[in-house]
């Protein structure tokens, strides 16, 4: 008789279910069906390093909760990276930005097109149903894409991160937090 313990198995499944999510988030709507999304899946070693810059970041902007984010990603058996590209749609009428247009934002490299930051949002939104259909614990957290952004994990012109670790344990590691 085989028998399988739920122990035994629990990594492969985040994984899986990670890799679930990464679809979720590239199949999501796109403004103008442009794809500036930018997606990564990262595990135990490569979340230690990211938690140790985050901790850095804690201490040089004294950010309780980047301190607090850091312990609790270790927590974490892989993590999603999601980030978003600053280029512009090229639309002649828009203006959300605060730009007139496309070409007037496109003067301003820096600043991140607010359809690919709305995309970005739908995309997490897609990536966390995914979780939440699989029962894993999740969390998106902007303070670990800040630490991504500033270990430059990313191709240079993606300017917002952010991360959604899961877990699957008796209770959420990602609510309740101190």
């Amino acid at each position: 008789m085989i028998i399988i313990n739920e122990q035994d198995v629990r990594y492969d499944s985040l994984r899986i279910i990670g890799q679930k999510m990464m679809v979720a988030a590239r199949t999501a709507p796109k403004g103008k069906g442009i794809d500036n999304i930018e997606i990564a899946l990262v595990e135990k070693d490569s979340i230690k390093v990211i938690s140790d810059k985050l901790k850095e970041l804690g201490e040089e902007y004294d950010m309780a909760g980047f301190k607090r984010d850091a312990e609790n990603i270790l927590l974490a058996d892989v993590m999603l990276l999601l980030g978003t590209r600053k280029k512009s749609l090229g639309l002649k009428k828009c203006g959300m930005c605060g730009f007139e247009n496309c070409g007037e934002k496109d003067k301003h490299v820096d600043i991140p097109c607010v359809f690919n930051t709305g995309d970005l949002g739908i995309a997490i939104g897609s990536a966390v149903s995914v979780a939440a259909d699989n029962r894993v614990d999740s969390r998106v957290m902007y303070s670990v894409g800040q630490a991504v952004l500033e270990m430059g994990l990313f191709p240079e012109d993606v300017s917002v991160i952010y991360a959604i670790p899961i877990s699957a344990s008796a209770k959420s590691p990602f609510f309740d937090r101190k």
